[in-house]
């Protein structure tokens, strides 16, 4: 099963719902609300919800339209250097400055950042962007934690921490500027509940970047590599700051293309990861995303659905 918040019609109400091959099963609330409470009364209203709702009965999944994982007052924050190849890649990017990653690789505190807002963030189909003053802009697929107000993780997605790697590599004090902007925070719609995986570091990650109907890149890795332990992250990122109504925390990754790879708009990126779900973004220029957000914000303001980029398709 997922978990996911969408809408049954366009300017219909935000629901909360459970998704199952066979439909989604809609229970009341919020997400940010059901992550104030703990795993195992989540659980209760998860297994509450199915039964409640036959198969039968249930909402087609393709009559639903899917949004991001991310409300109200809800953050999406990063770990960066988790992985062996990420530390490599940045000390290779990063000539002036190499040996800081090693240093964050070894020491006892990890690299935690901000990423997103609610609004800021892109769902399965959205876009992604890539900054028109960086030579060099990836994808990073990873696996996201959904964490619940208490400090447990309540459940799974995918994230792609879109990054410019030589605005980092100049200096790694632009890391700001390097991985937020427009267009670079997607997550999968849909949340794995923790419950449902049996073992958080054997999941496997793949992803795989199209350009003009060509493959110009496919990698594959594994959660087993990572450097920390998930607990351990969530552990850092809430030592002195609160997050109410949940907080999505990406684990970082171990799939960076070899220099100086990078994305182009048109290209369409597709990240996979095993029992939890799958992502896929289509990238243009972030200048254009900000471009469409001006053009629609005397229209309607931004609201706690996210940025309005939804997902028809379950990946269930």
């Amino acid at each position: 099963m997922h978990v996911a918040r969408f809408t049954r019609s366009p300017g219909a109400p935000v629901e909360l719902g459970v998704v199952t091959p066979e439909g989604v099963a809609p229970f009341g609330g919020t997400l940010a609300a059901l992550l104030g409470l703990e795993v195992d009364e989540i659980r209760r209203r998860c297994d509450a919800a199915l039964a409640a709702v036959p198969g039968d009965r249930r909402l087609e999944i393709g009559s639903c339209t899917f949004l991001p994982p991310v409300e109200a007052r809800m953050e999406v924050w990063a770990a960066g250097v988790t992985y062996e190849r990420s530390r490599d890649e940045r000390m290779r990017e990063s000539a002036a400055a190499a040996s800081v990653y090693d240093e964050v690789y070894a020491a006892d505190r990890p690299e935690i950042f901000f990423k997103s807002v609610p609004w800021r963030v892109v769902c399965d189909g959205g876009p992604i962007g890539v900054r028109s003053d960086s030579a060099v802009d990836v994808p990073e697929p990873e696996l996201a934690l959904v964490v619940g107000a208490s400090g447990q993780v309540v459940g799974y997605t995918v994230c792609n921490d879109v990054s410019s790697r030589s605005i980092e590599g100049e200096n790694p004090l632009y890391l700001p500027q390097a991985k937020i902007y427009a267009g670079s925070c997607a997550l999968a719609a849909l949340i794995r509940p923790a419950w449902e995986i049996a073992d958080p570091y054997a999941l496997g990650i793949a992803i795989s970047i199209e350009r003009e109907g060509t493959r110009v890149y496919e990698a594959e890795g594994s959660t087993s590599q990572l450097h920390r332990r998930l607990d351990d992250l969530v552990s850092w990122l809430g030592r002195e700051i609160a997050f109410p109504d949940g907080v999505v925390l990406s684990t970082g990754t171990s799939l960076v293309p070899d220099l100086p790879f990078s994305l182009r708009p048109g290209d369409v990126v597709r990240i996979d990861v095993d029992e939890v779900g799958k992502l896929e973004s289509r990238v243009v220029d972030a200048r254009e995303l900000m471009a469409e957000r001006d053009s629609s914000r005397s229209a309607s303001a931004p609201s706690a659905r996210g940025s309005g980029n939804r997902s028809t398709a379950s990946k269930a």
